[in-house]
């Protein structure tokens, strides 16, 4: 800062002793520079070699603000990039799409007929998709139909010239394949539209979009834990089924005397069952990948590393190219000269900043730190290395053989630094100059010490293979689905005694409910107060106490009542009172509920996942429950919440349920993040809810 202030002074005094001419005179001679200026500024490629990304470097004032100057801008970066080849796969995405995946992109482009252009990018875009095509063909300067992916989307589509039904074709891709498809199946769905023709694909799009309006394609691939679900499922089918044939025969025999050949006819059954079991579970669950990417080769896993690293060895402050651009040239020339004065200060050193995005689809699997101590290596001299992410605002500062306190580092450096604040997450650039200014501040005040210090070794990113490879049925929860399915068969066993009784239950017929209860208001907020959950959960449980007079006839049905009594310990005047945390009364109004509508003949296994105050659920889906990313859990929902994921699926994190954390005071978290509360098992279902309840109360 010093520097600074000195450096402004001397330009005052400097100003003020020059007249006119003499101002007008230097802004002509340095109009006369400026093209030396640029033409020094953009390093000529190698012939038959791809380029090494360029990284942005400090540029005067005026020429950061001109078009065709670098520092290089997303678009014509990108616009280079395919001046050299037609397809250009991002080296970012190496656990998702392997830069080897480009040949079969341009196959697959070939079949359109039409000159096409295709940009894989991570979801970084700094602009809108269509305006980022459009400023790329402006770049290039030639007609085509270009065509955007982003992560593993099919995103944006533009024909310039050239006849393509780029939006139809979108369209159909987004619609008739589902998420986890990948982006080689969707660029080939995609391709397959556009060679059928303008009409055609406007047709198909059309169909796509009234078949799928509610829903969306089943998955096509699964993750561990529907592996492991699988497992559990095999493994209660293989010990259950044939010893609940041994156990039911046995009883079913009990008391009566039988020829002995048929004595065999039950054990033979049950072996015929485990055999048949056995045989057929691999062949109907017959999945062995969780996902389409390809697993990358150890050259694709660290060619972005050396990228990085080659440009900082040039340049201590490396910007991505293909990510949007967060300094501007003032705030390079700023951060470069804080970097010149730490490197020279006493017990300082070099300091490196990568302004990188960190996805969890990259070779460190997001992880800034093994990010930081890759480069380390690749660049070979110590350091303090700054990962900054572009993407989402994120700093993370690692020191590799300086004489800094890490401590100080790690511990006290503050959370509006490395995380930003609420002014940093709603600024496009998350104030990334400003807040590495304040980072080299802190750099400055680090103590010092009398030996270097590094940052300990972080452990390794798991194995590109071992994230897309399903484990073997016969392992994981088989085991313990074995135990499970002998437990099962004993308590079916023991439930054939009152068979009876529970169906005579199911079809007893239910009284009828007084109107005034069936008109009880039926409200969900999204962010209720804890006096209206108060006032709500008395209502509810007060009008479904008083429907059961005969406690035996309606002894099921009691099953929720009773759960949302132990919430309240058995007094529903207890919920208008202090003392029920709002996660709580709201499990009472779910369970109350749901005993209203089994009273009413419209009993459902499953509530509404995004908001339990919705009421049933008609089916599971995959819903975002986060504004940032595309963070996605499989939950039961309601009609109105599964026509808003379909048509907007960025906004149905907008209809969560939020309630405070007691834990954390009174900011609102969705409703199953809340430690300790019933509520986490509502996606599980009612009954699940209800085991819940019972168990914390020690009720069995």
């Amino acid at each position: 800062m010093r520097a600074v202030r000195t450096k402004h002074a001397w330009a005052g005094r400097t100003r003020a002793g020059r007249d006119g001419r003499t101002r007008a005179l230097r802004l002509l001679l340095v109009l006369c520079a400026l093209p030396a200026v640029f033409a020094t500024a953009t390093p000529a490629h190698t012939a038959g070699a791809a380029p090494l990304p360029r990284a942005v470097t400090a540029t005067p004032a005026s020429a950061a603000d001109s078009a065709d100057t670098p520092p290089v801008t997303q678009a014509a970066y990108l616009a280079d990039r395919l001046r050299e080849n037609p397809v250009y796969v991002t080296d970012q995405l190496p656990r998702e799409l392997p830069r080897s995946t480009a040949p079969d992109f341009a196959r697959l482009a070939k079949k359109t007929g039409v000159p096409t252009y295709v940009l894989v990018l991570p979801m970084l875009s700094s602009m809108e998709g269509e305006r980022l095509l459009g400023a790329v063909h402006d770049r290039l300067g030639r007609d085509g139909l270009y065509v955007l992916i982003e992560g593993t989307d099919v995103a944006h589509a533009a024909a310039y010239g050239v006849r393509a039904p780029a939006d139809a074709a979108v369209t159909v891709t987004l619609h008739e394949l589902p998420y986890d498809a990948g982006a080689l199946a969707g660029f080939e769905r995609f391709v397959d539209v556009i060679a059928q023709g303008e009409e055609k694909a406007a047709a198909r799009a059309e169909a796509a979009r009234g078949k799928y309006r509610d829903d969306e394609p089943a998955e096509m691939y699964i993750g561990p834990s529907d592996r492991r679900n699988q497992s559990f499922l095999t493994g209660i089918l293989l010990t259950g089924v044939p010893l609940s044939i041994l156990l039911l025969a046995a009883y079913a025999r009990r008391g009566r005397k039988g020829k002995p050949a048929l004595r065999l006819i039950a054990p033979g059954a049950a072996l015929l069952s485990a055999a048949a079991i056995a045989l057929t579970a691999p062949v109907v669950f017959d999945e062995t990948r969780s996902s389409a990417a390809r697993p990358p080769t150890p050259a694709e896993l660290s060619a972005r590393v050396e990228r990085v690293a080659a440009g900082l060895k040039q340049d201590p402050v490396y910007a991505d190219p293909e990510s949007p651009r967060v300094l501007d040239a003032r705030q390079l020339d700023r951060l470069h000269e804080r970097v010149r004065d730490f490197r020279r200060s006493d017990g300082g050193g070099p300091v490196y900043v990568s302004l990188v995005p960190q996805t969890p689809e990259s070779e460190s699997a997001g992880d800034a730190d093994l990010f930081a101590a890759a480069v380390h290596a690749k660049v070979g001299e110590d350091g303090v290395y700054v990962v900054a992410d572009p993407d989402d605002g994120t700093i993370d500062v690692l020191n590799h053989g300086l004489r800094l306190d890490s401590n100080h580092l790690s511990l006290d450096l503050p959370d509006s630094l490395t995380l930003g604040d609420r002014r940093a997450d709603e600024a496009d650039d998350h104030l990334l100059g400003e807040r590495l200014d304040k980072l080299m501040t802190f750099l400055d005040e680090t103590p010092r010490t009398d030996r270097p210090q590094t940052e300990p070794a972080p452990a390794p990113a798991p194995r590109a293979a071992d994230e897309t490879t399903l484990p073997a049925l016969y392992s994981t929860d088989f085991w313990p689905g074995l135990f499970v399915g002998a437990v099962a068969a004993l308590l079916l066993t023991g439930a054939a005694a009152g068979a009876t009784w529970i169906v005579r239950g199911l079809l007893r017929r239910r009284s009828p409910v007084p109107e005034s209860f069936d008109r009880m208001p039926f409200t969900a907020p999204t962010a209720p107060s804890t006096s209206y959950l108060r006032r709500t959960a008395y209502n509810e449980l007060t009008a479904l106490s008083a429907q059961f007079t005969d406690r035996e006839d309606r002894a099921r049905d009691r099953e929720r009542l009773d759960a949302a009594l132990l919430l309240v310990d058995g007094d529903p005047g207890r919920a208008r009172r202090s003392g029920a945390d709002p996660a709580t009364l709201v499990a009472v109004i779910v369970l109350a509920r749901a005993g209203r509508a089994a009273l009413t003949g419209r009993a459902s296994k499953l509530c509404c996942g995004v908001n339990p105050l919705h009421g049933p659920a008609e089916h599971r889906h995959h819903v975002r429950v986060s504004a940032d990313g595309n963070r996605r859990r499989l939950l039961p929902v309601c009609a109105p919440c599964r026509d808003t994921a379909v048509a907007e699926p960025g906004a149905v994190h907008g209809r969560l349920l939020r309630l405070p954390d007691p834990a954390l005071g009174n900011t609102r978290f969705p409703y199953f993040d809340i430690t300790g509360s019933p509520l986490t098992a509502v996606p599980d279902g009612i009954g699940r809810l209800v085991d819940r309840v019972r168990g914390a109360a020690g009720v069995h």
